[in-house]
């Protein structure tokens, strides 16, 4: 039996659509609260068997790697977008917006993968990265007297981060204003 282009490029795009469904449904399910979900969920979720899943991704990391890769897209340009305000309070200001809109929209997501970050070398590498962009991130709108004093650096770093975020909105039972009120004035305070 002879395939034609037809039959190929509807394969194909069936094959394109499953997988879009795959990663759509982790990101559901991990947004709804299902931190650890199994193949099984995943597959129920996204209208597919397990098998599917499998033959998109060869394990539960390489669809972890898939949604963070989608997450970075996202999330990315944001992070890396020039800042308006012309003095370093400024700056500042909008670094902690700019962060606080991320970490809450990604807060189910980065907890999932954070899980299992110490079985995959993608996730921890991943997680590294997030890491290393926090502090490149700050210290290039702080000013050089403060970047210098690494211990309030550090600490400003510490209070700028995603797990003081997830600390204060999940441990601490903060709203998202809250929060965000919480670390400004906190850093604003060290900064004084």
């Amino acid at each position: 039996m002879a395939h034609t282009p037809k039959a190929e490029d509807g394969r194909k795009l069936r094959s394109e659509e499953s997988r879009r469904r795959i990663v759509e449904a982790l990101f559901e399910i991990t947004r709804s609260g299902t931190m650890a979900p199994s193949a099984a969920q995943v597959a129920e979720k996204a209208g597919v068997g397990v098998r599917t899943v499998f033959r998109h991704f060869e394990e539960m990391d390489s669809l972890y790697s898939e949604m963070s890769e989608q997450t970075a897209a996202r999330i990315l340009p944001v992070v890396r977008a020039p800042y308006t305000a012309s003095t370093w309070r400024g700056r500042l200001d909008e670094l902690l917006e700019r962060r606080f809109g991320i970490y809450e929209e990604i807060l189910p997501i980065k907890m999932a993968g954070d899980i299992y970050r110490f079985r995959s070398s993608f996730l921890m590498q991943d997680y590294q990265y997030y890491l290393q962009v926090e502090r490149e991130t700050l210290y290039e709108v702080l000013p050089a007297r403060i970047a210098k004093n690494r211990k309030l650096a550090e600490t400003l770093l510490l209070l700028a981060s995603f797990q003081t975020w997830r600390q204060l909105r999940q441990d601490q039972d903060l709203s998202a204003e809250e929060t965000g009120d919480t670390v400004r004035a906190a850093i604003g305070r060290l900064t004084e």
